[in-house]
């Protein structure tokens, strides 16, 4: 049976903080409210917008403005401000080529994930990516797993994987019967992930490698 392999995307096959950081001090600045420190702003990445800004203190009513505005901001910049972390484009060749079919799983809204896969040349590996916008339900609800499943025809089974730095991936994974694979990244503590995932990984190439060589620890 063929490995299943659904990847995160920030913090797990990219860096985008330094986009994503600066479109929140813009969006903070733009409405003259106080902006955010850097490390307040980083623990948040993984959720959607919406609940990103609600959680750095904007009133639920205001918040779709501060996303509207991110948005208009983030476009013009996050191509230029996003890179590939170390051994991810040779992970996912890695397990392509191994025959594992994949996907991504990411609360990042889908076209611009898009755009920056096709930009790095990754996006003719995945067979499927799951967006912000194309669930009702975000991680950690297994929700944007299962939607993944069904779109590449599969079943829960002992061979399919979640791969992300967060315990929304870890949680979700856990919840739709799945195995979750945690990756350090700093936007989530070590310590913080240890209590979500017994499974652990100094980054996703190390991940994809224990998959194909079926190490689990």
């Amino acid at each position: 049976m063929k490995n299943v392999i659904l990847f995160d995307l920030d913090g797990t096959v990219i860096d985008s903080t330094e986009a994503i950081v600066d479109s929140f001090k813009n969006t903070f600045k733009y409405f003259n409210m106080n902006i955010p420190k850097e490390e307040d702003i980083l623990p948040q990445i993984g959720y959607p917008l919406f609940d990103m800004f609600v959680n750095l203190g904007v009133n639920k009513d205001e918040a779709h403005k501060f996303v509207d505005r991110y948005r208009e901001f983030y476009k013009k910049i996050y191509i230029k401000k996003t890179i590939l972390l170390n051994g991810a484009k040779e992970a996912i060749e890695m397990a392509y080529n191994s025959g594992a079919i994949l996907g991504v799983v990411t609360t990042k809204t889908g076209k611009y994930a898009i755009k920056l896969l096709e930009h790095f040349g990754l996006m003719q590996y995945f067979s499927t990516l799951v967006g912000s916008e194309d669930v009702q339900k975000h991680k950690p609800d297994p929700e944007p797993i299962y939607l993944a499943l069904k779109e590449l025809n599969v079943q829960k089974s002992s061979n399919v994987y979640m791969i992300g730095d967060t315990c929304m991936d870890m949680i979700a994974a856990k919840s739709a019967g799945v195995i979750g694979v945690g990756v350090e990244f700093k936007y989530t503590q070590l310590e913080e992930l240890k209590e979500c995932s017994n499974v652990i990984k100094s980054g996703v190439f190390e991940a994809v490698s224990d998959i194909l060589n079926k190490k689990k620890d």
